[in-house]
């Protein structure tokens, strides 16, 4: 069998550009094809640094640092000029990968839909042309999951795919609903509700994203409702309607009106026509099912990014993209490991997590060995400099010193938690962090102060089991 390139990439999404531009840095012959290109997430950042703006102004009226005159004046951005920067700054980044760009690094990018097939060779078929090659790799992304909601449909709703085209629009809606349950659902109802809209954030779960620390979930819970969201947790919307040029929704027992409704409660991969069961290739509802080597069903087919399940975040989907090159370019040995890969949410403050949560680190090695280790970011000169001072930052680790996990809430936490995430990748003990000296005054200087909490804890521990031992020996020592 002759093969056209070493590997084909159909992609779609930034991670299949990324992946494209790896490939060919290791002297691959690669094809990018893209049925759709969707990169909102950098739009949508732009939204909440607008929205972090909106909210140190409404910080320093609290403060007392604006006149009469200026707090009476109604501080408020458009919207659509908010987008239309956000816009303005993804256009400049996607450049950087843009399929010019690749083209020029040796990249035969093919714009255009098509389908895989499984005789006489496995090949991709695009705008009637074949292309055969070594290895393949689905990067397509996810879509919006739909939940079946009697009315939804028919009512009308918007997912984070069309909503751009709202907001930017002269007369956006002043009042949301957002079905939510996803990093994006929570970043955009805090930039919404800090830029003056009506926002009413609803989840089915008891947190409002599962995967987050419970502690640190309620703490920026707690935050989206001071900006002035109504949360409402482990909540069921039953049914939709459209009553007097308003939606309602039955939310539990409680019916809400509203202007308009997003839907962000979960994603599914988008494998549309592409014709995969032909080739052996399975999936579900959720994700492509891959191995641990990123490799799906048909050994010859590759996939990585929020294809493959779970949210879509960029580091993590890069991740994946060098594991998938190298294995499908190279001999397949290398497997993914998420421990030390951290991730974050954009919202204000940040948050940011790596490695086990408290409850599953409990759940693996016994609560007896377990010592959480806590410092808040209000002890921070910075964090008070700066008003930055909600915030916490939580350190898992065992009583041996081997760190599991963290999780962070504050200013920078998505700068913070590298520093940890690369103590985790390389065996760093707690006591090594412990030892820092960040610069003063710093957001680093969490990370130490943390971390000596370890050694309170030890010295504590020992002297309870000191006292206790002695107890022993003296109850035997009266026979």
């Amino acid at each position: 069998m002759s093969v056209d390139y070493d590997i084909v990439i159909i992609g779609g999404s930034f991670v299949g550009r990324d992946a494209a531009l790896k490939a060919v840095q290791q002297r691959a012959k690669v094809a990018l094809v893209e049925p759709r290109f969707r990169n909102e997430l950098i739009q949508l950042q732009g939204i909440g640094e607008v929205g972090k703006v909106v909210g140190k102004i409404n910080n320093l009226n609290k403060l007392g640092f604006l006149n009469q005159a200026q707090k009476k004046e109604k501080f408020q951005i458009p919207l659509d000029k908010t987008i239309l920067w956000g816009c303005t700054v993804a256009a400049n980044i996607n450049e950087q990968l843009s399929p010019a760009f690749l083209t020029g690094q040796g990249v035969d990018v093919i714009v255009g839909s098509g389908n895989f097939q499984a005789s006489p060779d496995l090949c991709f078929i695009v705008n009637n042309r074949k292309l055969i090659a070594r290895r393949f790799l689905l990067a397509t992304g996810s879509i919006p999951a739909i939940p079946d909601i009697e009315g939804l449909r028919k009512t009308g709703f918007l997912t984070l795919l069309d909503i751009w085209q709202v907001l930017e629009s002269s007369t956006p809606p002043k009042s949301w609903v957002i079905l939510g349950g996803t990093p994006q659902s929570v970043e955009i109802a805090q930039s919404l509700a800090r830029l003056g809209y009506e926002v009413t954030f609803i989840t089915n779960s008891p947190y409002i994203i599962s995967p987050i620390d419970r502690e640190v979930a309620q703490l920026l819970q707690a935050q989206l409702e001071v900006d002035g969201v109504r949360v409402l947790t482990q909540t069921t919307v039953s049914q939709i309607r459209f009553i007097g040029g308003k939606k309602w929704l039955q939310a539990g027992d409680t019916a809400i009106e509203t202007d308009e409704i997003l839907v962000a409660v979960a994603e599914k991969p988008f494998i549309k026509s592409f014709n995969l069961a032909a080739v052996g290739v399975k999936y579900n509802s959720r994700s492509l099912l891959v191995d641990q080597k990123l490799q799906t069903t048909n050994r010859r087919i590759y996939a990585c990014g929020d294809v493959i399940g779970g949210y879509n975040l960029p580091n993590i989907a890069d991740y994946e993209a060098k594991i998938a090159i190298k294995n499908a370019l190279l001999f397949p040995k290398y497997k993914i490991n998420y421990r030390a890969i951290p991730w974050g949410i954009l919202t204000q403050p940040g948050l940011a997590q790596v490695g086990l949560t408290q409850r599953q680190a409990k759940n693996r090695y016994g609560k007896n060995d377990i010592l959480i280790l806590r410092q808040y970011f209000k002890v921070l000169a910075t964090a008070q400099l700066t008003d930055e001072t909600t915030g916490i930052c939580k350190i898992i680790v065992r009583r041996n010193g081997e760190i599991l996990g963290a999780s962070l809430l504050g200013a920078e936490a998505r700068e913070l938690i590298n520093v940890i995430a690369l103590a985790i990748a390389e065996k760093i003990k707690i006591n090594k962090l412990a030892d820092l000296s960040p610069v003063y005054s710093s957001f680093s200087e969490i990370i130490e102060q943390t971390a000596w909490e370890w050694s309170k804890q030890k010295f504590e521990s020992r002297r309870l089991q000191d006292f206790w031992d002695g107890l022993f020996y003296f109850l035997r020592s009266r026979g």
